[in-house]
């Protein structure tokens, strides 16, 4: 409901899954999922909804950067949030160090 008013989103989806309908609506919710949750955590981590980028690259550009760092962070065997982790990284040379995939040499 939007506004107090019911209203219905169309989608269309493409697969060279044989049709099953379970199969298929497992298929969409379990993308969903990962989409929701990818974009959350870029969201919380980074701000990404309130990022103002006007250059088509260089949005591009720092979307991938954002995703690669948060996969990096992911790894990291810290109990803190990805935020925190992605403070303590700009703080800390030692923090950073201990994300897996950075070597400074």
């Amino acid at each position: 409901m939007k506004g107090g008013k019911e209203h219905t989103d169309l989608r269309y989806y493409l697969s060279s899954l044989p049709f099953d309908v379970a199969l298929f609506a497992r298929c969409v919710l379990s993308h969903r999922g990962i989409e929701n949750t990818w974009h959350w955590s870029l969201d919380v981590t980074y701000n990404e909804d309130g990022l103002k980028t006007l250059e088509r690259q260089g949005t591009e550009n720092m979307a991938w950067l954002r995703r690669f760092t948060l996969s990096l962070l992911r790894q990291h065997p810290g109990k803190m949030s990805l935020v925190m982790k992605r403070k303590s990284c700009g703080w800390s040379g030692n923090v950073m160090l201990q994300v897996p995939g950075i070597n400074v040499t």
